[in-house]
């Protein structure tokens, strides 16, 4: 799951920092607001990657995805943006912790094999 999950977040790195070069463009916001709104959530999403085994990781991602579907109110693209990667992270988590399950499987057969 620690893999799919990290990719996805990755992923969501270069599209908050991207989204925020969009919004600078909003006269409404400030470049203040804008980076340090985005920074925030970049920095989240990096700081995330390596907390993924850790409870409550999980639910943090989900509240990411919730802010990064929000963020269509200011960048519009973002509601798609952020619908696609919700999805990304759903099935991260879901097939994830099936694979994990499939390799732990394996592992434990592998072990009662060699004994």
């Amino acid at each position: 799951m620690r893999t799919l999950c990290a990719s996805t977040l990755i992923g969501e790195f270069f599209v908050i920092g991207f989204a925020g070069l969009v919004a600078m463009k909003n006269p409404d916001l400030t470049q203040a607001t804008v980076w340090t709104v985005c920074g925030v959530a970049m920095l989240l999403s990096v700081l995330l990657c390596g907390m993924l085994s850790r409870p409550g990781a999980v639910q943090i991602g989900w509240a990411l995805q919730i802010g990064l579907v929000l963020s269509g109110f200011v960048v519009p693209m973002m509601f798609i943006l952020g619908a696609v990667f919700a999805g990304l992270w759903w099935c991260s988590v879901h097939y994830g912790t099936k694979i994990d399950a499939i390799k732990a499987r394996w592992a434990a057969a592998q072990g009662e094999a060699q004994a």
